[in-house]
């Protein structure tokens, strides 16, 4: 399967799967999606913002999402997860503090004291640069329904199948280009696949 050249590669064929939207607003989840929604902003003439969402590690081992918040959202955990691990919501409850702490840093220094640009009764796109577990965009979805939005898509250039067909409960519509079978990580589908910092999500958005 032919791979991305980069975020902007995969957000400019994107932008082709998205140019029935009307009117959207383009929240993009930071830091890779941000890359991936700056062509469709520009191919949409859409507004474009940031939803930022960290995800919630379980303590030996961080690395493990059992759950995710978002700006606007309650956390969202991974029940069977949780389970397996023999944790309960409360058990990782300094975790979340900490999580929405470091949301509330990372909203002030992409957006300041502006507020997210308005949403009800709006067309609403959320893009990420890949669906991996799904975690992040769970929660930036559930976040962003409870701002009454007149339609959620999710846009994701490359996901897990199974991921894909569950975020169907949560968006009214998903539009993603590759499902591949042998899906293992985001950053395989990419030539090049770059950690973004702060500074580059900035500049992206013009605010640099």
């Amino acid at each position: 399967m032919e791979l991305f050249a980069d975020r902007a590669d995969a957000g400019a064929q994107l932008a082709e799967r998205l140019r029935d939207a009307h009117d959207p607003v383009i929240l993009a989840l930071p830091r890779g999606g941000v890359a991936v929604a700056v062509p469709i902003a520009r191919r949409l003439d859409a507004v474009l913002d940031v939803l930022v969402t960290r995800k919630i590690g379980y303590p030996p081992t961080p690395e493990l999402g059992v759950g995710a918040v978002a700006e606007g959202g309650e956390p969202v955990f991974d029940p069977l997860l949780l389970r397996r691990l023999g944790m309960t919501p409360e058990d990782v409850a300094d975790v979340v503090e900490e999580e929405r702490l470091e949301l509330a840093r990372r909203v002030r220094a992409y957006r300041g004291d502006r507020p997210l640009p308005p949403i009800e009764g709006r067309e609403v796109i959320v893009v990420d640069d890949g669906l991996a577990t799904g975690g992040t965009a769970r929660a930036a979805l559930r976040a962003v329904a409870t701002m009454k939005p007149a339609k959620v898509t999710l846009a994701v250039p490359v996901g897990a199948r199974e991921t894909v067909q569950s975020m169907l409960e949560e968006a009214d519509e998903v539009v993603v280009l590759r499902t591949p079978l042998d899906f293992r990580a985001v950053g395989q589908w990419y030539e090049r696949f770059d950690q973004l910092s702060d500074a580059d999500v900035l500049h992206l958005l013009g605010r640099d």
